[in-house]
C-alpha cells in the first residue's frame, strides 16, 4: 500500500466507517463502501494538488461513494408492478368512475403516478415514499401534492363530475345523465 494511502488509512478509517455507517445502515455495504472509498483514494492520490485540502477531499470520495451505492441499489418500482384501486362495488356508475381515475392517474408524469399509487393504494407513508425514491422527505411531500394537484385538475376536465364553486369535487353523473 502507498504510504500516504497507509496513513490516510490510519487517521481517517474509523471516523470514515463511522460517518459511511450512519448513512449507510447495512454493515456490509459499509464496509464495502469504505473499501471503494480507499481504493479511489489509492487510484488518485496523484490528483491531489493541495495536501491541505486532504480531509475535505477523502469526504467528497466518500459522499460520492454513499450516493453511487444509493443510486445502484435504489429499489425500482414499475407501474406495472403498482396495482390500480379495484373497482369493488357492483354499482355500475361507480366502476365508471373507478376506471374514469384510473385512466386519469395512468396519464400523469411518471414520477408523480408513482407517488400516487404508493401512498394513495399501497399505504406506503411519505416517509416510506422518500427512502424507496431516494428523495427527501419534504421532496416527497411536495411531489404527493403535486401530483394530487394533477389528478384533481385532470378529473376536473370529465363532464361528468360535479363541483361546487370552489372546485371541489362534490359528486358525478351517469354519462348517460348529460347527454
Amino acid at each position: 500500500m502507498n504510504k500516504v494511502v497507509e496513513e490516510i488509512w490510519i487517521d481517517l478509517h474509523q471516523e470514515l466507517k463511522n460517518f459511511i455507517r450512519n448513512k449507510v445502515k447495512n454493515i456490509d455495504d459499509s464496509n464495502d463502501i469504505l473499501q471503494e472509498v480507499f481504493l479511489k483514494i489509492h487510484l488518485n492520490i496523484h490528483r491531489l494538488n493541495d495536501y491541505t485540502k486532504l480531509t475535505s477531499w477523502v469526504y467528497q470520495i466518500t459522499r460520492n461513494a454513499i450516493a453511487d451505492h444509493f443510486r445502484e441499489n435504489k429499489p425500482s418500482f414499475q407501474i406495472e408492478d403498482l396495482d390500480f384501486p379495484e373497482q369493488a362495488y357492483e354499482e355500475p356508475l361507480y366502476q365508471a368512475l373507478s376506471s374514469c381515475i384510473n385512466l386519469k392517474i395512468s396519464l400523469l408524469p411518471e414520477k408523480y403516478k408513482k407517488s400516487i399509487l404508493l401512498t394513495s393504494f399501497q399505504n406506503f407513508s411519505q416517509i416510506e415514499l422518500a427512502e424507496n425514491l431516494n428523495i427527501s422527505h419534504s421532496g416527497a411531500k411536495s411531489r404527493v401534492q403535486r401530483a394530487k394537484n394533477q389528478l384533481k385538475s385532470l378529473i376536473l376536465d370529465c363532464k361528468n363530475v360535479e363541483t361546487d364553486t370552489n372546485d371541489n369535487i362534490i359528486g358525478y353523473k351517469s354519462p348517460s345523465e348529460f347527454i
